[in-house]
């Protein structure tokens, strides 16, 4: 059996769909971003097998423990993918590990990514990379390497999927966490910058499929004049660069939470231990204390979700969400702002069984 009509006919890789010319000139076009992010413990530069970062630093800790974390950005990419704009979500993919590890109370050190591609265009690549580029300079940790797949065949060539992968480290003595988190605690909460990069399986369904890209570019006065687009495709806002330098001037943080996929509900309760509950105050009617982005009240009444629904769905306008103790609520707010934050009271900390828990009254 033959695997051409012509068994004399050379097939090459490209034919075959793979351009290794194209990612070498992807390669040549994300280098210069790639170098804005180096740190001192960097060894070499982009091209090698491996990436090496020192770890000389580490022995001044008393107990240094390395901290890993990886993640996606998930269906937000079928929009951008759809909107032809890659240079946000970079940004995202980096935010959604970093601001993984650092409620432990971890320093991001280096960051590689996975670049998935059906068709490889250069282009397309650079602008991914540059906006991981920039969410690395944003949490101070170095891009050291990363891989770029073209799979056709597999993807359509319009398609591509990112993963993300960070190593920090913590000295073991400063590990935020459940064992700190006392009753009577206070707990913070920090502003998201909308939707950042979960719930978007029921955004697409519920307000971009059946839109046109002209629809979706339109000011809504629902938005505040602010198009869909712009919207949903806002970067997650990178809390971890801001985190530490806040624990490092001395604000005492007893434990954190990420609010990423299952919103408060399913996050917040990672800062908990078993006998403790964290209650967090909606507002009934009124609604929170706090601002919750146009676009997440937006989505929120498109798919006529409840209010148990959608905060277990959405941020609700809580990115990241801090436990301190009562008396230390001014210290560590006054550090968070001087960082450029704009914390608000959520909630406080109660005895119970290691739940989320709501108190909507007005």
């Amino acid at each position: 059996m033959t695997t051409s009509a012509d068994p004399t006919k050379q097939i090459t890789y490209a034919d075959a769909g793979v351009d290794v010319d194209e990612g070498a000139r992807a390669v040549d076009a994300i280098k210069a971003a790639v170098a804005t992010t180096t740190r001192p413990e960097v060894i070499g530069s982009l091209g090698g097998f491996g990436s090496c970062f020192s770890a000389a630093a580490l022995k001044d800790m008393e107990e240094p423990v390395l901290v890993s974390g990886t993640d996606g950005v998930g269906t937000k990419l079928a929009i951008a993918q759809l909107l032809n704009r890659h240079n946000t979500v970079g940004e995202d993919l980096v935010a959604m590990c970093v601001d993984d590890i650092v409620p432990m109370g971890a320093e991001p050190l280096f960051f590689l990514d996975y670049v998935a591609v059906g068709k490889l265009k250069a282009g397309a690549v650079a602008e991914i990379v540059g906006g991981i580029a920039e969410g690395c300079r944003k949490s101070g940790c170095a891009l050291v390497g990363g891989e770029m797949a073209e799979h056709p065949g597999v993807m359509n060539p319009d398609d591509y999927d990112l993963a993300g992968f960070v190593v920090g480290v913590v000295d073991k003595p400063k590990i935020l966490g459940p064992e700190k988190v006392s009753e009577g605690d206070i707990i913070l909460g920090l502003p998201s910058s909308g939707i950042h990069s979960n719930g978007y399986s029921l955004v697409r369904k519920v307000v971009i499929e059946g839109k046109t890209v002209e629809e979706l570019n339109q000011p809504l006065e629902e938005l505040n004049g602010e198009s869909l687009a712009d919207a949903v495709l806002r970067p997650t806002t990178i809390y971890a660069g801001g985190l530490l330098a806040a624990l490092r001037a001395g604000a005492p943080i007893k434990a954190m939470a990420h609010i990423t996929g299952g919103g408060i509900t399913e996050n917040l309760n990672r800062a908990l231990p078993a006998h403790l509950d964290a209650e967090v105050d909606r507002g009934g009617e009124a609604g929170p204390a706090w601002s919750i982005p146009p676009v997440i009240s937006y989505v929120s009444n498109a798919a006529n979700l409840s209010l148990d629904e959608q905060y277990r769905t959405f941020n609700m306008g809580v990115g990241m969400a801090l436990i301190v103790d009562m008396d230390d609520v001014d210290d560590v707010a006054e550090a968070l702002s001087d960082q450029g934050f704009e914390p608000f009271i959520i909630g406080q900390i109660i005895p119970g069984t290691g739940k989320v828990v709501y108190n909507d009254a007005d």
